[in-house]
């Protein structure tokens, strides 16, 4: 038993611990999370009856401190953390368990705890909340920048047909009109260079959907079938194999044909050009409640993480200058939103990436 004076002590030892949890949660950023609740845990180990032998740990979610003398053999009293009517974690302060029993924790102490763990329980919900709107801004600013893109792009991919048309039309008169042979290869060049960029605007006005659509039902095993008999040389160049996983029986999209083909050669030319020197490539297909889906897998270096939220961004890319024109995920994307679809990437395991598709059904 504890005299007057000395219940008089504690209780001014815990309102004071609980000030500074408090005075720590204010002032804490959401991003220094690690540190606030590592300074949390010595002030609880201040606020107990035995300061001098407590010991604290905080673990919520992926984020786990504790004082040094911590260790699992403690006595220990533990309490939830809630956040958002979910237990996403515990705070636990602990004795010796040879010198101490769960009787020599005051009922004040055990207040003082869930208090405690109500209050870095309301941080966590209000951390989730900037999190979520910081993200839906981000999002909502990279919409915006890709609707600008859009109609920059769509006017500069109109404004280039008609000149690259004349290119084409009259460099191949001159290449029929004349037998100098420097002539026409020049001529060619001429001819190969302008057949590039029209190829470029091309993609330029699927990323805008600009491209008239001609939707049809079409097989999805048989344009992915054809779009990796097309990539043939590129695959046997670095001795990659493709591992197909079909559902049974025919998979059928609403589509346009040409569209679909280029989303397929896109992602696995992609896939093939990141994967390593006799790797392998995973193709899987089938429907789950109501949609098409599709993986492409491979065991290249990954997205890294500051990345992950450019790779359908038009331009962007992370190939050598002359190698890439940044517009391919962007085409992709542009066909599949056209579509109703979805298409989204992670990380494979051990390493890699995977680019997920699916399509409503």
């Amino acid at each position: 038993m504890i005299n007057t004076e000395e219940k008089l002590k504690e209780r001014v030892k815990e309102l004071t611990c609980l000030y500074e949890v408090t005075s720590i949660i204010v002032n804490s950023g959401y991003d220094e999370l690690s540190t606030s609740l590592e300074t949390i845990a010595y002030c609880l180990k201040r606020g107990w009856q035995f300061p001098e032998d407590a010991e604290a740990v905080v673990s919520i979610g992926t984020y786990q401190v504790q004082t040094n003398g911590f260790n699992e053999q403690m006595t220990c009293l533990s309490c939830d953390v809630i956040v958002f009517n979910k237990v996403e974690g515990t705070i636990s302060v602990g004795y010796p368990a040879s010198a101490y029993t769960l009787e020599d924790f005051l009922r004040e102490e055990r207040t003082l705890l869930k208090n405690v763990c109500l209050a870095v329980g309301n941080f966590m919900e209000r951390k989730q909340i900037h999190d979520s709107e910081a993200e839906t801004k981000k999002q909502m600013e990279r919409n915006d920048r890709l609707h600008i893109m859009g109609e920059i792009t769509a006017g500069i991919a109109h404004e280039l047909n008609t000149p690259l048309a004349n290119i084409l039309g009259f460099a191949e008169l001159l290449l029929d009109e004349t037998t100098d042979t420097k002539t026409r290869r020049d001529l060619q060049t001429i001819l190969d260079n302008a057949i590039f960029s029209r190829e470029i605007v091309k993609k330029l006005m699927f990323f805008t959907c600009e491209m008239p659509q001609q939707m049809e039902l079409v097989e999805l095993n048989r344009v992915m079938d054809s779009v990796i008999r097309l990539m043939g040389p590129s695959l046997r160049a670095k001795q990659l194999s493709v591992a197909k996983s079909y559902a049974s029986g025919d998979i059928l999209v609403r589509a346009n044909t040409v569209q679909l083909t280029q989303v397929m050669f896109n992602l696995i030319m992609n896939a093939a050009y990141y994967s390593p020197i006799r790797g392998e490539i995973k193709v899987e297909i089938f429907s789950e409640k109501q949609k098409v889906i599709i993986n492409i897998i491979d065991q290249g270096e990954g997205i890294a993480p500051d990345k992950e939220n450019k790779v359908f961004e038009p331009f962007y890319t992370t190939k050598p200058i002359g190698e890439g024109t940044g517009l391919g995920l962007s085409v992709v994307h542009g066909i599949i939103k056209s579509y109703k679809g979805t298409i989204e990437h992670r990380p494979n395991v051990p390493k890699g990436t995977i680019f997920t598709i699916e399509f409503p059904n």
